[in-house]
Protein backbone atom coordinates (compact mmCIF):
# COMPACT_ATOMS: atom_id res chain seq x y z
CA UNK A 1 0.00 0.00 0.00
CA UNK A 2 2.64 2.46 0.79
CA UNK A 3 4.40 1.92 -2.66
CA UNK A 4 1.20 2.43 -3.99
CA UNK A 5 0.63 5.85 -2.49
CA UNK A 6 3.97 6.77 -2.77
CA UNK A 7 3.52 5.65 -7.15
CA UNK A 8 0.43 7.70 -7.20
CA UNK A 9 1.73 10.58 -5.64
CA UNK A 10 4.43 10.99 -8.28
CA UNK A 11 2.16 10.52 -11.15
CA UNK A 12 -0.15 12.85 -10.00
CA UNK A 13 2.90 15.55 -8.69
CA UNK A 14 4.07 16.42 -12.32
CA UNK A 15 0.19 16.52 -13.20
CA UNK A 16 0.37 19.43 -10.40
CA UNK A 17 3.41 21.28 -11.16
CA UNK A 18 3.12 21.20 -15.10
CA UNK A 19 1.08 24.43 -15.41
CA UNK A 20 3.22 26.16 -12.73
CA UNK A 21 6.69 25.44 -14.15
CA UNK A 22 4.96 26.34 -17.63
CA UNK A 23 4.01 29.81 -15.88
CA UNK A 24 7.07 30.14 -13.59
CA UNK A 25 9.28 33.14 -14.43
CA UNK A 26 12.72 32.14 -13.15
CA UNK A 27 12.76 29.01 -15.47
CA UNK A 28 13.77 32.08 -18.26
CA UNK A 29 16.70 32.65 -16.18
CA UNK A 30 17.46 29.48 -15.28
CA UNK A 31 16.44 27.27 -18.69
CA UNK A 32 18.62 24.85 -17.77
CA UNK A 33 17.68 23.84 -14.75
CA UNK A 34 14.35 24.59 -15.74
CA UNK A 35 15.11 21.35 -18.90
CA UNK A 36 16.18 19.11 -16.15
CA UNK A 37 13.13 19.18 -14.26
CA UNK A 38 10.72 18.95 -17.05
CA UNK A 39 12.80 15.54 -17.47
CA UNK A 40 12.46 14.87 -14.37
CA UNK A 41 8.60 15.50 -13.92
CA UNK A 42 8.07 13.22 -17.34
CA UNK A 43 10.55 10.54 -15.85
CA UNK A 44 9.04 10.19 -12.75
CA UNK A 45 5.63 10.55 -13.76
CA UNK A 46 6.27 7.23 -16.36
CA UNK A 47 8.23 5.32 -13.66
CA UNK A 48 5.65 6.05 -11.19
CA UNK A 49 3.02 4.84 -12.92
CA UNK A 50 4.18 1.70 -13.92
CA UNK A 51 5.69 1.22 -10.56
CA UNK A 52 1.93 2.01 -9.38
CA UNK A 53 0.63 -0.80 -11.69
CA UNK A 54 3.43 -3.47 -10.44
CA UNK A 55 2.90 -3.31 -6.73
CA UNK A 56 -1.11 -3.49 -7.63
CA UNK A 57 -0.43 -6.55 -9.58
CA UNK A 58 1.49 -8.41 -7.21
CA UNK A 59 -0.53 -7.46 -3.72
CA UNK A 60 -1.27 -10.87 -3.18
CA UNK A 61 1.57 -12.51 -3.51
CA UNK A 62 3.35 -11.31 -0.36
CA UNK A 63 2.24 -9.53 2.71
CA UNK A 64 5.50 -6.16 2.82
CA UNK A 65 6.61 -4.46 -0.33
CA UNK A 66 8.45 -5.43 -2.27
CA UNK A 67 9.40 -8.64 -1.44
CA UNK A 68 5.57 -9.17 -3.74
CA UNK A 69 7.04 -7.68 -6.54
CA UNK A 70 10.18 -9.75 -6.46
CA UNK A 71 7.80 -12.99 -5.26
CA UNK A 72 6.17 -12.06 -9.17
CA UNK A 73 9.27 -11.99 -11.13
CA UNK A 74 10.98 -14.96 -9.36
CA UNK A 75 7.46 -16.73 -10.83
CA UNK A 76 7.56 -15.63 -13.71
CA UNK A 77 10.70 -16.98 -14.09
CA UNK A 78 10.27 -20.13 -13.07
CA UNK A 79 7.30 -20.79 -15.19
CA UNK A 80 4.53 -20.31 -12.62
CA UNK A 81 3.38 -17.91 -14.54
CA UNK A 82 0.50 -15.42 -12.79
CA UNK A 83 -0.62 -17.75 -10.74
CA UNK A 84 -2.32 -16.25 -7.55
CA UNK A 85 -3.30 -13.12 -9.25
CA UNK A 86 -6.80 -12.26 -9.77
CA UNK A 87 -8.28 -10.44 -12.75
CA UNK A 88 -7.69 -7.01 -11.35
CA UNK A 89 -4.11 -7.89 -10.59
CA UNK A 90 -3.82 -8.89 -14.24
CA UNK A 91 -5.62 -6.33 -15.29
CA UNK A 92 -2.87 -4.05 -13.10
CA UNK A 93 -0.23 -5.51 -14.91
CA UNK A 94 -0.96 -5.73 -18.29
CA UNK A 95 -1.69 -1.54 -17.77
CA UNK A 96 1.52 -1.04 -16.82
CA UNK A 97 3.39 -3.15 -19.94
CA UNK A 98 0.83 -1.61 -22.26
CA UNK A 99 1.62 1.99 -20.35
CA UNK A 100 5.67 1.26 -21.47
CA UNK A 101 5.04 -0.36 -24.80
CA UNK A 102 2.40 2.26 -25.38
CA UNK A 103 5.40 5.24 -24.69
CA UNK A 104 7.84 3.06 -25.91
CA UNK A 105 5.73 2.85 -30.04
CA UNK A 106 5.33 6.48 -29.21
CA UNK A 107 9.41 7.49 -29.01
CA UNK A 108 10.29 4.95 -31.73
CA UNK A 109 7.35 6.41 -33.70
CA UNK A 110 8.08 10.38 -33.26
CA UNK A 111 11.84 9.41 -33.46
CA UNK A 112 11.31 7.88 -37.28
CA UNK A 113 9.11 10.94 -38.31
CA UNK A 114 11.58 13.48 -36.97
CA UNK A 115 14.57 11.40 -38.76
CA UNK A 116 12.62 11.29 -41.99
CA UNK A 117 11.76 14.54 -42.16
CA UNK A 118 15.38 15.64 -41.06
CA UNK A 119 16.49 13.62 -44.35
CA UNK A 120 13.33 15.40 -46.65
CA UNK A 121 15.15 18.62 -45.33
CA UNK A 122 18.39 18.24 -46.09
CA UNK A 123 17.67 17.22 -49.44
CA UNK A 124 15.73 19.94 -50.56
CA UNK A 125 18.93 22.07 -48.56
CA UNK A 126 20.86 20.23 -50.99
CA UNK A 127 19.36 20.92 -54.10
CA UNK A 128 18.30 24.04 -53.85
CA UNK A 129 21.14 25.62 -51.62
CA UNK A 130 25.10 26.78 -52.16
CA UNK A 131 27.66 26.06 -49.65
CA UNK A 132 29.34 28.91 -48.35
CA UNK A 133 32.90 27.74 -47.04
CA UNK A 134 33.19 31.35 -45.51
CA UNK A 135 29.98 30.82 -43.05
CA UNK A 136 30.36 26.52 -42.74
CA UNK A 137 26.92 26.80 -44.02
CA UNK A 138 23.92 26.54 -47.04
CA UNK A 139 23.13 29.90 -48.83
CA UNK A 140 19.33 29.64 -50.14
CA UNK A 141 18.63 31.79 -52.93
CA UNK A 142 15.75 33.41 -50.81
CA UNK A 143 15.24 37.21 -50.37
CA UNK A 144 13.39 36.88 -47.25
CA UNK A 145 15.96 36.78 -43.91
CA UNK A 146 16.09 32.58 -43.16
CA UNK A 147 18.23 31.06 -40.40
CA UNK A 148 17.97 27.67 -39.21
CA UNK A 149 19.71 24.61 -38.68
CA UNK A 150 18.84 20.71 -39.45
CA UNK A 151 19.78 18.50 -36.97
CA UNK A 152 20.88 14.71 -37.41
CA UNK A 153 23.37 12.54 -38.52
CA UNK A 154 24.46 14.92 -41.17
CA UNK A 155 23.27 18.64 -39.73
CA UNK A 156 23.14 21.58 -41.98
CA UNK A 157 23.15 25.14 -40.93
CA UNK A 158 21.15 27.30 -43.43
CA UNK A 159 20.71 31.08 -44.58
CA UNK A 160 19.05 33.06 -46.93
CA UNK A 161 20.82 35.12 -49.24
CA UNK A 162 18.64 37.60 -47.80
CA UNK A 163 19.97 37.02 -44.44
CA UNK A 164 23.29 37.97 -45.32
CA UNK A 165 22.25 41.01 -47.12
CA UNK A 166 20.04 42.18 -43.79
CA UNK A 167 22.43 41.21 -41.03
CA UNK A 168 26.16 42.95 -40.30
CA UNK A 169 29.09 40.67 -39.55
CA UNK A 170 28.51 40.46 -36.04
CA UNK A 171 24.71 39.75 -36.28
CA UNK A 172 25.66 37.01 -38.37
CA UNK A 173 28.16 35.25 -36.13
CA UNK A 174 25.81 35.40 -33.07
CA UNK A 175 23.46 33.62 -36.11
CA UNK A 176 25.47 31.16 -36.37
CA UNK A 177 26.84 30.31 -32.54
CA UNK A 178 23.06 30.25 -32.17
CA UNK A 179 22.57 27.42 -34.56
CA UNK A 180 25.87 25.61 -34.10
CA UNK A 181 24.93 25.73 -29.95
CA UNK A 182 21.60 23.85 -31.29
CA UNK A 183 23.15 21.20 -33.02
CA UNK A 184 26.39 20.87 -30.67
CA UNK A 185 24.05 20.55 -27.68
CA UNK A 186 21.29 17.92 -29.84
CA UNK A 187 18.63 19.83 -29.17
CA UNK A 188 16.40 18.07 -31.28
CA UNK A 189 16.85 14.95 -29.06
CA UNK A 190 16.09 16.71 -25.88
CA UNK A 191 13.00 17.91 -27.62
CA UNK A 192 11.87 14.50 -28.90
CA UNK A 193 10.70 12.53 -25.65
CA UNK A 194 8.24 15.83 -24.91
CA UNK A 195 6.95 15.68 -28.88
CA UNK A 196 6.24 11.95 -27.96
CA UNK A 197 4.39 12.40 -24.99
CA UNK A 198 2.41 14.65 -26.08
CA UNK A 199 1.64 12.53 -29.22
CA UNK A 200 1.16 9.46 -27.29
CA UNK A 201 -1.34 11.66 -24.51
CA UNK A 202 -2.64 14.74 -26.27
CA UNK A 203 -5.30 14.37 -23.45
CA UNK A 204 -2.95 15.09 -20.96
CA UNK A 205 -2.51 19.13 -20.25
CA UNK A 206 0.68 18.59 -18.64
CA UNK A 207 2.22 16.79 -21.57
CA UNK A 208 0.83 19.81 -24.09
CA UNK A 209 2.34 22.20 -20.91
CA UNK A 210 5.50 20.71 -21.54
CA UNK A 211 5.66 20.37 -25.26
CA UNK A 212 5.07 24.16 -25.71
CA UNK A 213 7.94 25.02 -23.05
CA UNK A 214 10.53 22.92 -23.72
CA UNK A 215 11.32 24.10 -27.27
CA UNK A 216 11.16 28.03 -25.45
CA UNK A 217 14.18 26.85 -23.32
CA UNK A 218 16.00 25.18 -26.10
CA UNK A 219 16.08 28.69 -27.90
CA UNK A 220 17.55 30.29 -24.79
CA UNK A 221 20.24 28.05 -23.94
CA UNK A 222 21.15 28.28 -27.54
CA UNK A 223 21.08 32.07 -26.79
CA UNK A 224 22.94 32.01 -23.99
CA UNK A 225 25.62 30.46 -25.75
CA UNK A 226 25.52 32.85 -28.36
CA UNK A 227 25.24 35.62 -26.14
CA UNK A 228 28.16 34.50 -24.47
CA UNK A 229 30.51 34.49 -27.90
CA UNK A 230 29.15 37.66 -29.44
CA UNK A 231 27.09 39.72 -27.45
CA UNK A 232 23.57 40.11 -26.67
CA UNK A 233 22.50 43.34 -28.97
CA UNK A 234 23.96 41.20 -31.73
CA UNK A 235 21.49 38.67 -31.35
CA UNK A 236 18.90 40.43 -30.44
CA UNK A 237 18.64 42.60 -33.66
CA UNK A 238 19.40 39.43 -35.56
CA UNK A 239 16.11 37.92 -33.78
CA UNK A 240 14.35 41.11 -34.86
CA UNK A 241 15.09 40.67 -38.39
CA UNK A 242 14.30 37.13 -38.37
CA UNK A 243 11.05 37.59 -36.51
CA UNK A 244 8.61 36.54 -39.56
CA UNK A 245 10.03 33.84 -40.70
CA UNK A 246 8.07 30.39 -39.64
CA UNK A 247 9.83 27.42 -38.41
CA UNK A 248 9.85 24.30 -41.06
CA UNK A 249 9.08 20.95 -39.61
CA UNK A 250 12.32 19.04 -38.52
CA UNK A 251 14.17 22.40 -38.24
CA UNK A 252 15.07 24.40 -34.92
CA UNK A 253 14.73 28.58 -36.51
CA UNK A 254 16.66 31.56 -35.08
CA UNK A 255 13.18 32.96 -34.85
CA UNK A 256 11.41 30.09 -33.15
CA UNK A 257 9.44 30.01 -30.02
CA UNK A 258 8.41 33.27 -28.57
CA UNK A 259 11.00 35.65 -29.90
CA UNK A 260 10.09 38.57 -28.87
CA UNK A 261 10.39 37.40 -24.97
CA UNK A 262 14.09 36.29 -25.84
CA UNK A 263 14.51 39.58 -27.39
CA UNK A 264 13.43 40.98 -23.78
CA UNK A 265 15.63 38.46 -22.09
CA UNK A 266 18.85 39.88 -23.91
CA UNK A 267 18.09 43.25 -23.57
CA UNK A 268 17.59 43.19 -20.32
CA UNK A 269 20.08 40.88 -18.90
CA UNK A 270 20.46 37.77 -16.67
CA UNK A 271 21.46 39.79 -13.54
CA UNK A 272 18.75 39.16 -11.82
CA UNK A 273 19.80 35.36 -11.22
CA UNK A 274 19.82 33.60 -8.10
CA UNK A 275 22.52 31.49 -7.08
CA UNK A 276 20.11 29.04 -5.24
CA UNK A 277 17.49 28.51 -8.04
CA UNK A 278 19.26 26.30 -9.79
CA UNK A 279 20.51 24.18 -7.14
CA UNK A 280 16.68 23.56 -6.10
CA UNK A 281 15.34 23.10 -9.36
CA UNK A 282 17.86 20.26 -9.27
CA UNK A 283 17.32 18.82 -5.97
CA UNK A 284 13.47 18.63 -7.10
CA UNK A 285 14.15 16.56 -10.26
CA UNK A 286 16.32 14.30 -7.83
CA UNK A 287 13.23 14.28 -5.29
CA UNK A 288 10.79 13.20 -8.19
CA UNK A 289 12.80 10.71 -9.15
CA UNK A 290 14.40 8.70 -5.44
CA UNK A 291 10.63 7.68 -5.22
CA UNK A 292 9.36 5.52 -8.10
CA UNK A 293 13.40 4.31 -9.00
CA UNK A 294 13.01 3.24 -5.33
CA UNK A 295 9.95 1.44 -6.42
CA UNK A 296 11.39 -0.29 -9.66
CA UNK A 297 15.22 -1.07 -7.47
CA UNK A 298 13.91 -2.52 -4.10
CA UNK A 299 12.50 -5.69 -6.00
CA UNK A 300 15.49 -6.30 -7.22
CA UNK A 301 17.51 -5.46 -4.21
CA UNK A 302 14.98 -7.63 -2.25
CA UNK A 303 16.78 -10.98 -4.23
CA UNK A 304 20.58 -9.74 -3.56
CA UNK A 305 21.62 -12.39 -0.28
Amino acid sequence: MLALLIAAGVCLLPVLLAPVLARAGWTRQHPRAALALWQAAGLASGLGAVGAGLAVAAAPLAAVFPHDVHALGQQILAGRGLAGLGPAHVAALLCSVGLVCWVLANTVGTLLRTAAEQRRQRLLVDLVADHSIEHDAYVLPSGEPVAYCVPGAEPRIVLSRGTLDVLDHGQLQAVLAHERAHLRGRHDLLLLPFIALAHAFPWLPAARHARDAVPVLLELLADDQARRAHGSLELAQAIVHMSARRESPGTMALAGPAAAERVERLLNGTRSRSRWVSPAAYLVGCLLLSGPIAILVAPVLCGIP
